[in-house]
């Protein structure tokens, strides 16, 4: 049980207060503007008008009208509006009452960011880990690096899902072990299955991803490095036609993953907690991270850091309503004692520490 902190509240009632003011600021913010209540219609708009930008800067880049370095940062921006939807289409936040065209807007999702693990899978992941964020069968969170000590090996893995795993291949079979088992199978058979759905979880679009990314990235390394070495390598006649096919890969759809993924996974690995603190406390799961110095990351996957606390205190508003009552949240938030920018953390390896720091 939770100690009672100063204030004489427990950290489950400040939960429940910072959760009824974030809803409470939802219901206000509806009721003056009403369109809002038109969820359904609102994150289908996102998608296609994220889709649209994607493709529209892609093009661009192709037919020459922008440089690659415009592409790039406009197309992961559009992207990171998607990963937002299908945060909280796993919530089912849009279309509940439809399933089918959840799923597919899931799927859809999926064929714009396929550097990530499939959705079908990450809806079971993400759900436990909003119970036992933090602790050791959290699989979702330590698949992006959360928990790990900082250096060269962690800030690889954190914009490289695949690397996350070949990187440190014990660790994540001992962290997918773990987290099978708190799913209390009720057979091998079923613990199994779950195991191989884990193992299968980026087929097949994400495997098809980083065959080409990491290929993609060997072949450019093997160009370079191929001259200054003295080394004459018999390219074949197609290898040029079939560079600059996977250049426009690269700046059209891998970089724009790479770019959004590490930005994401950078402020996510670090605003929450890992290792030390107590099962479905969310006063202890994450921190509000938002100094001015991460806002160039926080373009890239919406302010993550600054909002994403308020979800694992009111989880059904969607991400733009966070956004918008982000101000209010955070003054309740604070009120509370969670805690904002505790840069600490770096050097914790993401533990919550035995003592609270001081709050910026």
């Amino acid at each position: 049980m939770s100690k009672k902190p100063t204030g004489g509240m427990t950290d489950a009632q400040k939960s429940e207060r910072i959760r009824s003011v974030v809803l409470q600021a939802g219901e206000d913010l509806r009721a003056r503007h009403p369109w809002l209540r038109h969820q359904d219609a609102i994150g289908a708009t996102i998608m296609v008008v994220s889709l649209l930008g994607m493709i529209a800067s892609g093009w661009l880049y192709v037919e020459g009208a922008i440089p690659w370095w415009v592409c790039v940062p406009v197309t992961a921006i559009f992207a990171s509006f998607i990963h937002e939807l299908e945060h909280d289409l796993i919530h089912q936040m849009y279309f509940r009452s439809k399933p089918w065209a959840n799923s597919l807007m899931l799927a859809v999702g999926w064929l714009a960011r396929a550097s990530t693990v499939s959705p079908f899978v990450r809806r079971k992941l993400h759900l436990h880990h909003h119970k036992f964020s933090g602790t050791a069968s959290d699989l979702e969170e330590r698949g992006i690096t959360n928990g790990t000590p900082w250096g060269l090996r962690r800030l690889l893995m954190t914009g490289d899902n695949m690397l996350s795993v070949f990187l440190r291949p014990n660790e994540m079979r001992r962290a997918t072990a773990q987290y099978i088992q708190s799913q209390k199978p009720a057979s091998r058979q079923e613990a199994l299955k779950m195991a191989a759905e884990q193992t299968l979880a980026y087929v097949p679009i994400g495997q098809l991803y980083y065959a080409l990314f990491h290929g993609w990235v060997v072949l450019h390394a093997v160009m370079f490095a191929a001259p200054l070495l003295g080394v004459d390598i018999p390219w074949p006649q197609w290898t040029p036609s079939v560079m600059g096919v996977l250049d426009i890969f690269g700046v059209v759809y891998a970089l724009p993953c790479l770019l959004r993924t590490f930005c994401l996974h950078f402020i996510s690995s670090n605003m929450h907690y890992h290792g030390d603190v107590e099962a479905r406390n969310a006063m202890q799961q994450c921190q509000v991270l938002n100094p001015w110095w991460l806002m160039p990351m926080q373009l890239f996957c919406f302010n993550f850091g600054s909002t994403h606390a308020i979800h694992h205190f009111a989880v059904k508003e969607p991400f733009y309503v966070r956004q918008w009552n982000a101000k209010i949240a955070h003054r309740v938030m604070r009120e509370m004692g969670v805690r904002f920018n505790d840069f600490g953390t770096f050097r914790r390896a993401n533990r919550f520490g035995l003592q609270r720091t001081a709050q910026a």
